[in-house]
């Protein structure tokens, strides 16, 4: 192992220390089951708006989004980019203080299938189970898509098999969150979306400075068909491109949607100590939702000059292309001891995407089955220390399960983090939209727009999809279309709410 290599690793586990001290000193604070799921609502401002983000923007930030801006341009990348931008504004403005006010006033529901059963006043527990199910099923496969980057990160840098390196990421991560739970998870978040800025930083100046300067980056991508413009995709492996037609543009910006659904996120509005402080937050998200995307389609931009340059390789296909910040990494530290921490600190970014997130997923997970499934469905009912107990065993348990999953080293971390933010943009984006603003929809109508919605995921995206032609969309679309028109529907033909139920809509 040579002096630069070493050096990285020191950055990297100090990095790593920091982020499991975190979790040991919240783990303290954890009094109930409350406190470990939502915090006891006791989030400031910045905390609930870099958490939110840091736990929304995952791996794919840092690998998914330049990994794919190298192979194919700005015109996927920039319009996913956009439709995320406009739906982390409007979550944030349509969404977050009703959410924060409503999951009080409905029992205090403390995570999101409860809320739902709440706000229905669903006694079968149908709706606590089907979402409780769900988020088990999507968040899974997206937990193993960061412990497949982390694992990705330490096999390139360090030359080591890439399994025991992916198990050895994960167990890090299981560790701070089973101990300090949703405190910990939202201030390592802020943390970590504070490394994430860093290293976006960092790779934009010394990738540019690499390539030959910002107008060696711009010749190098104009000549390449398709590559910068909004309006066609480049083909990388034959140099043409591909027209983006409006259908396309639509689907793609459609990413946006899954922001009303996602339980990860939606905990942080809930969780927030003062909802007249969500207006900070909001402000503060939106702005670094956009410059950070921005900046990662910069980096794939440049990475491409970078290669034409000779500095790196050239990357084919997605597993190789979202490596690429790690590349960069790997020649920054190749400039002196102070390059050396840099790039450490661009490696511990990479962490902090994947960190930040799968964090939050296992929280959101293991909630769904160690509080609405055992407890709220099969009434199990346990001690608030057996409850603890079962909450981090929970954890350790879906965290195994995601380390099966993530075996594959040849799995696109976008790609995973495309499916599973379909499936829970389409199942609980219209519910909560329609649960929230619509007095009308009954607990059938969310039922049904639950089910619809997440079936349709799998539907279209693995037999609508291949048909190719008009149907080659974005899965999130149709579903969410469907699960909207489904809770319209079925919430119309069958009884509507009780008195009981509209009246507190209606105070909230």
């Amino acid at each position: 192992m040579t002096g630069t290599t070493v050096g990285l690793l020191i950055v990297i586990i100090a990095y790593l220390v920091m982020m499991v001290t975190i979790g040991i000193v919240y783990s303290k604070k954890n009094k109930n089951v409350s406190d470990f799921y939502l915090g006891g609502r006791k989030l400031g401002p910045i905390v609930t708006a870099m958490s939110a983000e840091a736990s929304d923007m995952s791996s794919w930030l840092l690998m998914g989004l330049p990994g794919l801006a190298y192979l194919c341009g700005i015109a996927e990348a920039g319009w996913t980019a956009i439709g995320l931008a406009i739906g982390t504004y409007l979550n944030w403005l349509i969404v977050a203080k009703r959410l924060r006010r409503y999951s009080v006033k409905a029992g205090n529901a403390i995570t999101l299938p409860e809320f739902f059963s709440n706000r229905y006043r669903d006694k079968s527990h149908a709706l606590l189970a089907i979402s409780a199910i769900i988020i088990v099923i999507f968040f899974v496969p997206y937990t193993a898509s960061g412990f497949a980057a982390c694992g990705k990160l330490f096999s390139t840098l360090f030359g080591v098999s890439y399994l025991p390196a992916m198990i050895v990421s994960a167990v890090i991560i299981v560790a701070y969150t089973s101990l300090g739970g949703f405190l910990a998870a939202s201030t390592t978040d802020l943390i970590q979306s504070i490394v994430m800025t860093a290293a976006l930083v960092i790779v934009v100046i010394f990738g540019i400075r690499t390539a030959g300067g910002i107008g060696a980056v711009a010749e190098n991508a104009a000549s390449l068909e398709g590559y910068i413009t909004m309006f066609a995709s480049h083909n990388a492996a034959d140099g043409t491109s591909t027209p983006y037609s409006l259908l396309t543009i639509v689907s793609t910006l459609a990413w946006g949607l899954g922001y009303f659904g996602m339980p990860h996120i939606l905990l942080r509005f809930m969780g927030i100590e003062n909802e007249e402080k969500l207006k900070t937050s909001r402000r503060i998200a939106s702005v670094w939702v956009v410059i950070s995307m921005a900046i990662a389609i910069l980096i794939g931009i440049i990475g491409y000059s970078m290669s034409k340059a000779g500095a790196i390789d050239v990357l084919e296909g997605s597993s190789q292309a979202e490596t690429l910040i790690i590349k960069v990494a790997m020649l920054l530290s190749n400039h002196g001891i102070l390059a050396i921490v840099m790039a450490g600190l661009i490696l511990a970014g990479i962490l902090a995407c994947t960190m930040s997130t799968s964090d939050s997923q296992l929280l959101a997970a293991s909630s769904s089955v160690s509080q609405n499934l055992l407890h709220d469905c099969f009434h199990i009912n346990l001690s608030q220390k057996a409850s603890m107990v079962m909450a981090r065993v929970t954890v350790i348990i879906i965290a195994v399960i995601s380390v099966i999953l993530a075996q594959d080293p040849n799995s696109s971390v976008f790609k995973i983090v495309s499916f599973a933010w379909a499936g829970f943009g389409a199942a609980f984006g219209p519910v909560m939209l329609f649960a929230l603003f619509w007095k009308r929809s009954n607990r059938n109508g969310a039922l049904a727009g639950m089910i619809v919605g997440g079936v349709m995921v799998f539907v279209w995206k693995f037999l609508v999809a291949p048909m190719g032609g008009i149907w080659a969309i974005y899965e999130l679309l149709p579903a969410f279309i469907c699960a909207s028109i489904s809770i319209v529907v079925v919430s119309l033909v069958t009884a509507p709410p009780s008195k009981e139920i509209v009246k507190e809509f209606e105070s909230i």
